[in-house]
């Protein structure tokens, strides 16, 4: 493991044209203090988790010193955002260190969002709120402990000094980890500006570093965004599975490897709900639960747009043509795993529809739903039946699905151990993660934001001494969302 001084930095990035970037430094800050430090997220770029005591370690990630070997950059970029093309965005807080490769040769991007205001900042301070950068760095955990795409984190960085949103407010660096920052965006920007050149330029850098492999064909940009378009498929069948919404699905928060990328005001479903949005600016619901995959699509013909002068415009149509069945069968896939079924014909799906309408139709929290399902038939389910006003429509429905069962030839077992390890006890609810937060601003106690980080590195599974080392309640932390705190919501500033 390495120490902070030899880290292996190198950045990449900026030997690219410098329209595609601004070469900046953070801007330093008075007396930076270290908020939560995540050891994944150290084990990831093969830094010593010790190094985190150190004085310098704060200093460092707070942008008040320069690591060796890193190169600090601003990233150019426009995109969409809720369907308006906005060509005045661009890293406007955040600064790309730099890549560092671990000791399994893996590159991750070191980020520092909220370090001050580049020439993209559009008059803003350039930093981020603590209560933001806690909310992204245990997104980060939380989707990754389900085993979703998603960036991660080093550590949330506190800054004394007070910024200003609707009132003055805490600010915070987040230390952000991903294997890339290239957004869809980030090739609209110089499509729109017509300078085809440089969407050659990145296609070509993004190709070189995450897909060496077609490098020499001749069909690699086609290739490209077929594997882009699969990845982002994925990763939004993810999403709609675990009831997860991203709440701000802008071209410009699409990431070309297929991360859940930028997080403001996300949310997971509390009941199954798809008009829910966490996001209370979308009065017309552009980024709800029901309406992600076909966002997905969209942003897709989008870049591809931007794409047109490498890849023949009837090429992306016929790739684009294969989004929706990607999507379609791997969403299914993963509702069969749900539910500890294999066989998904047309009995699955008619089970899906009626199930799917009885969740909307009942106060039935969503995630302990299909946790519950597990012990269905032979093992303590008595409250299923709880949520649902009419009885016999819930029995009606395990009894279809008790048929379905059988025919899998699985043991209860077996079943259960399979459902279990795909649908979580644990879930990064908007009222615990409130909770957090205000801990945090209010009183200075980060210990919740290590508590819920450590409860969703696994999700799926009780770990008495981890829960007794930390002081965690499991049913606490799994239990329902209480009724007065459903559906919350957020500005896009949080």
């Amino acid at each position: 493991m390495n120490k902070l001084n030899n880290l292996n930095f190198t950045n990449t990035f900026i030997d690219l044209s410098p329209e595609l970037y601004q070469a900046k430094s953070p801007d330093p800050v008075v007396e930076p203090y270290l908020v939560d430090f995540n050891p994944e997220g150290a084990e990831l770029i093969g830094l010593d988790p010790v190094e985190s005591r150190r004085p310098e370690f704060a200093e460092y990630f707070a942008g008040n010193k320069l690591l060796p070997g890193s190169q600090p950059l601003a990233m150019a970029y426009s995109g969409h955002q809720f369907g308006s093309y906005n060509p005045r965005l661009g890293d406007g807080r955040g600064i790309l260190l730099g890549e560092v490769t671990n000791g399994n040769g893996h590159k991750w991007d070191i980020h520092l969002k909220g370090a001050g205001p580049t020439r993209f900042a559009r008059g803003f301070d350039g930093r981020a709120t603590l209560r933001s950068s806690i909310r992204e760095y245990l997104a980060g955990e939380a989707l990754h402990g389900l085993n979703i795409p998603t960036t991660r984190s080093l550590a949330i960085i506190g800054i004394r000094d007070l910024i200003y949103r609707e009132t003055p407010e805490l600010a915070a660096v987040l230390v952000r980890i991903s294997d890339s920052h290239v957004r869809f965006g980030s090739f609209e920007l110089f499509h729109y500006t017509n300078n085809p050149n440089r969407v050659t330029e990145l296609a070509d850098y993004v190709i070189r570093h995450h897909h060496p492999d077609i490098e020499n064909e001749s069909d690699k940009y086609q290739i490209f965004f077929r594997r882009v378009l699969h990845k982002t498929a994925l990763l939004i069948a993810k999403w709609q599975a675990s009831g997860f919404v991203h709440g701000v699905m802008n071209t410009d928060n699409m990431c070309v490897t297929g991360v859940t990328f930028d997080y403001g005001p996300y949310g997971f479903i509390d009941r199954f709900d798809p008009r829910y949005t966490p996001n209370h600016s979308d009065t017309n619901g552009r980024y709800a639960l029901g309406q992600q995959a076909e966002i997905g699509y969209w942003n897709l013909s989008k870049w591809g747009e931007a794409l047109c002068h490498l890849i023949d415009p009837e090429d992306i149509l016929e790739e684009l043509t294969q989004y929706q069945p990607t999507y379609n069968k791997i969403y299914r896939d993963l509702m069969g795993q749900k539910l500890g079924l294999g066989i998904l014909d047309s009995e699955f799906t008619e089970l899906m529809g009626n199930l799917f309408q009885l969740l909307h139709n009942n106060p039935v929290d969503y995630t302990n739903f299909f946790r519950a399902l597990s012990d269905y038939p032979e093992g303590n389910h008595a409250g299923i039946f709880l949520p649902f006003s009419n009885r016999k429509e819930i029995e009606d429905w395990l009894d279809r699905y008790r048929r379905l069962i059988e025919r899998e030839g699985t043991t209860f077992e077996e079943r259960k151990q399979a459902m279990d390890g795909v649908n979580p006890k644990f879930l990064l609810r908007q009222y615990l993660l409130q909770r957090a937060i205000d801990k945090a601003v209010k009183e200075a106690d980060f210990s919740e934001i290590e508590r819920l980080r450590v409860l969703l590195q696994d999700p799926f599974r009780d770990r008495p001494d981890i829960f007794k080392k930390y002081n965690i309640d499991p049913e606490y932390y799994a239990s329902d969302t209480p009724d007065s705190m459903q559906g919350m919501q957020l500005s896009c500033s949080a």
